[in-house]
């Protein structure tokens, strides 16, 4: 896929991401009035992007979001992802890209996994991986992951896209906050 191509796919995608995201205004079908600020919520809409990044684009094979657990110090917990299952349901910062991209509130985008020493592998199939952390008022609230099977599969334009995504998701964490009772398991 050629950056063009990249950036059309990517402009059509935020508008359904941002709708994935918005606030409820009206009850839809899927989702119940109860739960429309709840933390349940999020988790509902945090998968629908998940579902949607993996679906549209073809070079995002496991797409997932990690969130900081506000239980445990510094440790990230699997929340809402579209892909295979992966035993790294627990990251602490520092540990791997995810924690790194935690411990130092930046992006990663690495090339090639297998040049990387602190890579947590989750399939052997995966060759490249972006995270970019999902930030509120300078603090890590947690963190988009999205794995490739193609080696250099990222770009500038795939990091500026997925900036935007980390932004609407922001959004619909700190609308939930209050409401999320408990962390992800």
């Amino acid at each position: 896929m050629t950056d063009e191509q990249k950036k059309e796919l990517f402009s059509n995608l935020i508008h359904k991401v941002s709708q994935a995201t918005r606030p409820v205004t009206q009850p839809d079908s899927s989702i119940s009035s109860s739960e429309a600020q709840s933390g349940d919520d999020a988790d509902a809409r945090l998968q629908a992007v998940c579902d949607l990044l993996k679906e549209e684009v073809p070079h995002y094979d496991w797409v997932g979001f990690y969130l900081v657990d506000p239980n445990k110090e510094r440790e990230l917990v699997l929340g809402p992802f579209a892909g295979a299952p992966t035993e790294h349901v627990r990251i602490p910062f520092g540990y791997g890209i995810c924690g790194q991209a935690a411990e130092r509130k930046k992006t990663f985008m690495v090339p090639d996994v297998a040049r990387e020493q602190n890579y947590l592998s989750c399939s052997p199939h995966v060759k490249s991986e972006i995270v970019l952390p999902v930030l509120r008022q300078g603090e890590v609230m947690g963190e988009l992951d999205i794995d490739s099977n193609t080696i250099n599969a990222f770009s500038e334009e795939d990091r500026a896209f997925l900036l935007k995504v980390c932004y609407a998701a922001t959004r619909l964490l700190q609308r939930s906050l209050k409401a999320r009772k408990t962390p992800y398991p």
